[in-house]
């Protein structure tokens, strides 16, 4: 009994139950472990996810208050600095539009440096040099060079001397278009003096590109290839609820309140104006979209945010005199491609004295320049395609399907393929026969980086008959008809009292006071001294855990929420825009017209 008692066998005893059945070696057997959470994920128990979530719920919310707080200060300090060019390359200027003859607050800038790298040793001799106009259209200049993908970088990186023009905050007093027009002349001159024999290639971003349109009219001989990307020229083409913006005119009696925002302004009118317009067009993106994209992904979304609305909301000025030009004359009066527009007493554009070859780079996904503004003047100046090669005229067109206004030249995918590719083929452009061409980029591979012969560019000719887009005129014609009487009103009974009751004072709080402002304003810690416990508690938590995954409920339960959202406001969009579009076809599509004129 003892011996038995004693022997050291027991233990094992009673471990046999576990290996009654036969298992493999020891050393072959896998061990039973509990998976590891990934990296920066907890355990997915539901507790324990509904307290990660709301962990990163609070995180992304402090970060992103804290972002609205960097946004209105770096807005305030664009202000205070003079509001100067947000290019990413280093520069110098040549010519200061202020001081000419004739001034108006335009400048031309060389680019003279990338980073470290001076350019002087990458340039090509044989290139000719590149001037990229941004557009004035209630922001400032820098969107073509903002970042190193776009089309100054692009430029530079085929070998052109680049060069840039901007324009000041505050224009010259009583500034018109004719001012415009001769400094970006002046700039052409010095081109020519600084590269004989190379005429400037022409770079035109959206309203820029009819003032490039109306230079190369003025300018033959003087300029080389002129590319303009989304820019409108034909104002009163469109698609039927797609593009409501051409509608504006009519439904709020032309070009009257243009005088009043200008003479409230005391002369200026504020670009705040402009930009509160395009941000009306897609209310799900103005309204939720945007900033849910940078809430979602605070982190990823950051810098990229605040880097565009850094150019975003630095809201620039124009005189009266220009902006009521471009609003009779071309936004209501379409005159640019009838021939009709006078930029002086006497100075008619046609715009059949271009010689230079043309670009026009327009996207379907364009709801503020469709291709049918970018591109239905053709018809309209060239009745056919014989009449456009007996003009001895080339003119490409580019279309991408998708993009939207802005992204055709801001988009660093677009300025790495289209861009690269249009900038590669302007030795090709001169060498066309006349005639009409659309630009095709074959590019299998799907990679923007990559070079030629990877990817090609093909010129196929087309046909002027076959731009062929609805015929919108007589509806327009009353609205211009309209907006004229209207002005004349405006002029004669309204606008001497509202100018006398205008001081600089009361212009200048009008400004201040804009919803584009205070809606960005409200964050600052100059306004709201609160927002300084955010910028603590927002440094506090940048160190927190990574966030949750995307895929949990919460996360999947937040985006479902978002999308409804979104489509909500969609919805809403597109009721207003069809609403709208009913009211001007009841107005100015016929009936009551009719049986009057």
């Amino acid at each position: 009994m003892t011996a038995k008692t004693s022997t050291t066998k027991a233990p094992a005893a009673r471990k046999a139950p576990r290996k009654r059945q036969p298992t493999a070696p020891p050393e072959m057997a896998a061990p039973m472990t509990v998976p590891e959470p990934e990296e920066g994920l907890l355990p997915s128990h539901p507790a324990t996810e509904l307290l990660a979530y709301q962990t990163d719920l609070w995180r992304r919310g402090l970060r992103y208050l804290d972002t609205l707080r960097e946004r209105a200060d770096n807005m305030l300090e664009h202000e205070q600095a003079g509001k100067p060019p947000l290019l990413d390359f280093d520069y110098e200027m040549l010519v200061d539009g202020r001081r000419l003859a004739r001034p108006a607050n335009y400048a031309l800038l060389r680019i003279t440096r990338v980073g470290d790298d001076c350019l002087e040793d990458c340039l090509d001799e044989t290139r000719p040099p590149v001037m990229i106009v941004d557009p004035r259209a209630g922001h400032g200049p820098g969107i073509g060079g903002f970042k190193r993908d776009s089309e100054v970088g692009m430029a530079l990186h085929e070998g052109h001397p680049v060069y840039f023009v901007i324009f000041f905050p505050e224009p010259v007093p009583g500034q018109t278009l004719e001012d415009v027009l001769h400094v970006l002349r002046r700039f052409v001159e010095t081109l020519a003096e600084r590269h004989p024999g190379k005429p400037p290639v022409l770079y035109g971003n959206c309203q820029a590109g009819w003032a490039i349109a109306l230079l190369s009219a003025d300018c033959e001989g003087l300029v080389g290839p002129a590319v303009l990307n989304g820019s409108p020229l034909s104002y009163w083409s469109g698609e039927s609820g797609v593009n409501p913006m051409r509608l504006a005119g009519g439904l709020l009696g032309g070009a009257w309140l243009t005088h009043l925002a200008a003479d409230l302004g005391d002369g200026r009118f504020d670009g705040a104006h402009l930009a509160a317009n395009f941000e009306s067009l897609k209310p799900a993106n103005t309204l939720w979209q945007k900033d849910y994209r940078l809430f979602a992904d605070i982190d990823g979304q950051r810098e990229r945010f605040l880097d565009f609305e850094r150019w975003w909301t630095g809201f620039y000025s124009l005189s009266k005199e220009e902006i009521t030009a471009i609003v009779e004359n071309l936004f209501v009066g379409n005159r640019l491609e009838r021939g009709e527009l006078q930029v002086c007493p006497g100075c008619t554009v046609d715009l059949k004295r271009i010689r230079n070859p043309l670009v026009i780079f327009a996207s379907s996904g364009d709801n503020i320049t469709p291709p049918h503004q970018a591109l239905n003047w053709i018809p309209a100046v060239y009745p056919d395609t014989a009449a456009l090669k007996a003009a001895d005229q080339r003119i490409v067109y580019l279309l991408n399907p998708h993009v939207g206004h802005l992204g055709i030249f801001v988009s660093s995918k677009v300025a790495r393929l289209e861009h690269r590719a249009i900038l590669e083929s302007v030795g090709e452009l001169n060498d066309l026969a006349p005639g009409l061409y659309e630009m095709r980029i074959d590019n299998p591979t799907g990679d923007p980086d990559c070079h030629k012969p990877q990817f090609q560019v093909r010129f196929e000719e087309r046909r002027v008959e076959d731009l062929d887009y609805p015929d919108q005129a007589p509806a327009f014609d009353r609205v211009r008809a309209l907006s004229e009487h209207n002005v004349a009103l405006y002029e004669t009974f309204v606008g001497p009292w509202v100018r006398f009751y205008t001081t600089p004072w009361s212009a200048e709080a009008l400004r201040q006071l804009h919803p584009a402002r205070t809606s960005r304003l409200m964050f600052s810690e100059r306004f709201s001294p609160w927002m300084t416990g955010v910028k603590w508690l927002a440094e506090m938590v940048e160190t927190a855990p990574a966030p949750v995954d995307s895929d949990t409920p919460y996360r999947q339960w937040e985006t479902l929420v978002s999308d409804s959202i979104a489509s909500t406001l969609e919805l809403a969009g597109t009721t207003r825009d069809s609403v709208y579009e009913m009211g001007f076809h009841s107005l100015y599509g016929g009936g009551w017209w009719s049986e009057n004129e």
